[in-house]
């Protein structure tokens, strides 16, 4: 495997298990250093040592990056360990399907707070540390549901988060175009990931997901690695012209919808 990515620093919140964890396991395989965040102080531990287990290469914050001070002391980890940061890959998130008229004040704020506002701010403070290093990357985790809506998952408040998230990337690929940060999205649809796990039994995942694989015209659900190559590349020198691009990474969900 090519070290496209040696010397450099990133961050990736949601880092403690699936897109996350493959994402920080890639890049730093390809010869960077990671900060990984989560909210579960054990599941970042077992990341890490999957990451490097001697921990030379990865430092992990136990935070909710819906806490606007998170992304200060993530940047700050960052420096302190490594240096600086380089790149960005602004994952964390949630997903729960709920109806419209069951939705409550409080799951919707959820949902902005966690998606939208949390890579938000993470954004601004990373930028701030890449102003100094004379550029960088970001590279956002959207949706597909923020372009679709899907009747079998109905995801309103979820929808709404991400396609923020979507209009963040536009806007900021032009404001941050003079110092040399580039932003981007990948726009998954339904990819095998614990998230699943968070409002389902297993027994229920493991019945429920293989339904949606006809969903797709690839004809099979996303792994995290399908995903995580379309993030790396768009954090690599080989997408150097590309930024404000919200990549479908949907099995051609997009294309046939």
């Amino acid at each position: 495997m090519t070290n496209k990515f040696e010397d450099k620093v990133a961050i990736v919140t949601g880092g403690g298990s699936g897109i996350g964890l493959e994402t920080a396991k890639q890049f730093v395989a390809q010869g960077g250093s990671v900060v990984i965040v989560g909210r579960s102080a054990e599941k970042l531990t077992t990341a890490a040592n999957q990451i490097d287990p001697e921990g030379n290469k990865v430092a992990t914050l136990a935070a909710d990056v819906g806490d606007v001070s998170t992304a200060d002391k993530t940047v700050a980890l960052a420096i302190d360990r490594f240096g600086g940061v380089d790149v960005l890959f602004n994952n964390a998130g949630i997903f729960n399907p709920t109806p419209f008229l069951e939705h409550t004040e409080a799951d919707f704020d959820r949902y902005l707070t966690t998606i939208l506002k949390g890579k938000f701010f993470m954004a601004q403070a990373a930028a701030r540390a890449m102003h100094k290093r004379g550029g960088g990357a970001i590279v956002q985790t959207g949706s597909m549901w923020a372009e679709r809506a899907v009747s079998a998952t109905p995801s309103s408040a979820y929808s709404a988060a991400n396609a923020g998230v979507h209009a963040m990337v536009r806007n900021l690929a032009v404001e941050l175009a003079p110092s040399n940060i580039r932003i981007n999205a990948v726009a998954p649809a339904v990819v095998e990931t614990p998230v699943y796990g968070t409002f389902m039994s297993a027994e229920q995942v493991k019945e429920v997901l293989p339904t949606f694989n006809d969903f797709h015209p690839l004809g099979r659900n996303g792994q995290p690695s399908d995903v995580v190559g379309a993030s790396l590349f768009l954090a690599s020198n080989e997408a150097s012209w590309i930024t404000g691009a919200v990549l479908p990474v949907d099995g051609g969900v997009m294309a046939s919808r």
